[in-house]
């Protein structure tokens, strides 16, 4: 329900009646006061905080949040923003219970969903069980939810097949996977879909000799992303800027416009001819080539992207070495910038310019960002 009242600006408060009865898995009850604290907790508006909040960059147009008895919470913005229930009907607009603290639910979290938290063993399983009091009365169907954690790929997916699972992470399935599994277990569905997850490449230009601007340039002139999509979707991906391609995305920028741009114009050994070129007015040759740290992160579908950027940075005058960094510490480091140059992966849970462009491209936030896909 949008409303405008007096003094404000058209169309910039969203209020929600909020569903009666709903109780939290501590049997505590529902309330606007929880809608209110979230987003103070996402703000920065009160002391507890959360360890990490990539999310914050999403609500700088939010100026607060206001409740009008226990089931009334009203969104107050500074400007009209139509991709807010987009946001907030994401998997990220989650809303936390307010009488525990941030700590606590790191370490025993609950919430009003289906499925209630029972254990988490480290690199070992998670365990959820049937919420007996959910709102939606009959559901869920499940008694449990069983969560096997292997660190392998190779191990996921044949445990896949062998039916030990009966679901695997979709970023798993690369399309070469997806034909070795109809072939080994036809009964298993598997379907080619849009994930809006790009490759990127992080660039901490405050590191020399990254942050000098030519060598950037020549980097990507390097990028080769017809090799990408060739050798890891076997030509089933779509080279895009930051946003999801068409058809699927709406807001995509169209091929013809994509080839203007720099490292996406002309063939790629002419651009790679003007990257050396590049290179060599700085002082790299054959002989004497540029040592570069890529890292990236210790899953495959990062490692198998960052080894074909490596093998494309080696044709230029560098001399790139890839360094994997376990999944536990690739979050911080990528947050303090401990890095030259990083092959990430971005999956973007909204494909709206209000989510994707201020998390890339916003000032001193995401600087240095090369996509791929």
């Amino acid at each position: 329900m949008l409303r405008s009242g007096r003094g404000t600006r058209p169309g910039t408060r969203l209020t929600f009646k909020l569903r009666q009865g709903v109780k939290w898995h501590d049997g505590k009850p529902f309330t606007a006061k929880d809608v209110q604290c979230t987003w103070h907790w996402l703000n920065g508006k009160t002391d507890d905080y959360f360890r990490k909040n990539p999310r914050r960059v999403w609500w700088t147009n939010l100026k607060e949040v206001t409740s009008n008895g226990g089931h009334e919470a009203t969104f107050h913005f500074a400007r009209p923003q139509p991709s807010v229930l987009a946001l907030l009907g994401s998997g990220f607009g989650v809303v936390y219970p307010c009488h525990l603290t941030a700590k606590d639910q790191r370490t025993n979290p609950i919430s009003a969903g289906p499925f209630k938290f029972v254990e988490f063993t480290s690199n070992e399983n998670v365990r959820l069980v049937r919420n007996p009091d959910y709102w939606k009365k009959g559901l869920p169907y499940l008694d449990a939810v069983d969560y096997t954690i292997v660190g392998n790929r190779s191990t996921r997916v044949l445990g896949l097949i062998a039916g030990a699972f009966d679901l695997t992470k979709t970023g798993d399935i690369t399309v070469p996977i997806m034909h070795d599994i109809a072939s080994q277990a036809p009964q298993i569905v598997c379907t080619l879909g849009p994930t809006n997850v790009s490759a990127n490449v992080l660039v901490n230009d405050s590191r020399r000799p990254i942050d000098n601007l030519k060598l950037r340039q020549a980097m990507a002139l390097a990028l080769d992303r017809e090799a990408f999509v060739t050798i890891l979707s076997q030509g089933a991906s779509t080279i895009s800027a930051n946003m999801m391609p068409p058809p699927e995305g709406l807001c995509g920028m169209p091929k013809e416009k994509l080839e203007t741009l720099t490292g996406y114009s002309g063939a790629i050994e002419e651009r790679r001819s003007r990257a050396r070129k590049i290179m060599e007015e700085l002082g790299d040759s054959a002989q004497n080539k540029l040592s570069l740290k890529v890292s990236t992160r210790d899953l495959a579908a990062y490692k198998d992207a960052a080894v074909i950027f490596v093998d494309q940075l080696n044709q230029l005058h560098f001399a790139a070495e890839l360094e994997i960094i376990k999944s536990s510490v690739w979050f911080g480091r990528a947050a303090r910038q401990d890095y030259w140059v990083a092959l990430n992966l971005t999956g973007t849970s909204v494909d709206d310019p209000d989510a994707t462009l201020i998390e890339s491209y916003a000032c001193d936030m995401h600087e240095g960002t090369y996509p791929l896909r």
